[in-house]
């Protein structure tokens, strides 16, 4: 039996809403670094008029493969609770070795702010998530500062740009799924990683410049509030890089929550992976983080 007009169910209401009157743009230049074309997708919960909470979000695998263009299902929770959303290309291992992933992903957050009246996003309400790889990406985009070095590149595409802007851009949240927080310890010794090997190269400082990459390094009181979400039985990266997060950020007086998967590994990755119950408990508590930090509204169930 079809149903008349009035009496779709509300998820499908929402779904046709968003797919009729949601603007997507696609592709959108925002970087060009080391002859790589960097680019990002955007989709605002209605008019552009409108300022809203923006999710600004890292794809994940390793810094040296995957891409944004397999995230765009990631977006769709964020939406519905009226978030406009931004999912950012960066240069991975094949096309520039590290750190320049990190100096992309602040490039982009530089973007944001500068287009934040063109697009409604409300730049006291960004929020940088990221799976993997993409999680170290939002704690490094979001804990960062100009004068740690990462932002000398980025580049407007527009006259009025100076190269090397001191601007301080800064977010609200970050949102850290399994991310790798020790990045020396992913180079040598028991917990080498081949992605992460393969991220730095055979460059002559790359121990120093992990350091200088890792979250754990930057530290300090003031930071926003960060969400760290992980399985502890995850073998992709240490369930102890979390912990220790946790624990340094708590140090720091920085509000922090580590939400730990029990018997969960590295998300839908085989041994281990997130069942259904699990996602969505990792979900729920995303979007109670965000609430206590005042970015979205409390929702009524």
């Amino acid at each position: 039996m079809s149903l008349a007009y009035g009496q779709m169910d509300s998820t499908t209401r929402w779904a046709t809403i968003a797919g009729y009157e949601f603007p997507f743009s696609a592709n959108i230049v925002y970087q060009r670094a080391n002859n790589v074309t960097l680019h990002l997708d955007i989709i605002t919960a209605g008019p552009p008029s409108v300022s809203r909470p923006t999710l600004i979000y890292f794809h994940g695998g390793g810094w040296v493969e995957g891409s944004k263009d397999g995230a765009p299902l990631y977006m769709l929770p964020y939406l519905a609770r009226g978030m406009d959303t931004v999912n950012v290309e960066y240069r991975t291992g094949p096309e520039s070795l590290a750190p320049a992933a990190i100096e992309d992903t602040r490039c982009a957050l530089h973007w944001v702010y500068d287009h934040a009246s063109e697009y409604g996003f409300d730049t006291s309400k960004l929020v940088v998530l990221g799976h993997s790889a993409g999680g170290h990406l939002a704690l490094m985009t979001g804990i960062l500062i100009p004068a740690d070095g990462f932002d000398y590149n980025c580049t407007h595409l527009t006259a009025d740009w100076r190269k090397g802007t001191t601007e301080e851009v800064t977010v609200a949240a970050i949102i850290n799924f399994f991310g790798p927080t020790d990045l020396p310890e992913l180079l040598q010794g028991p917990n080498a990683r081949n992605y992460a090997i393969r991220w730095f190269g055979d460059q002559r400082d790359r121990m120093e410049l992990a350091k200088r990459s890792s979250p754990l390094m930057h530290i300090r009181a003031g930071l926003p509030p960060i969400l760290t979400i992980m399985g502890d039985k995850d073998f992709i990266v240490p369930y102890s890089q979390g912990v220790r997060l946790h624990e340094a950020l708590d140090g720091a007086g920085v509000p922090n929550q580590l939400l730990t998967i029990a018997g969960g590994g590295h998300g839908s990755t085989p041994p281990f992976a997130w069942t259904r119950e699990q996602n969505l408990k990792a979900q729920e508590a995303v979007f109670s983080f965000l609430e206590r930090y005042g970015i979205l509204p409390r929702s009524n169930p």
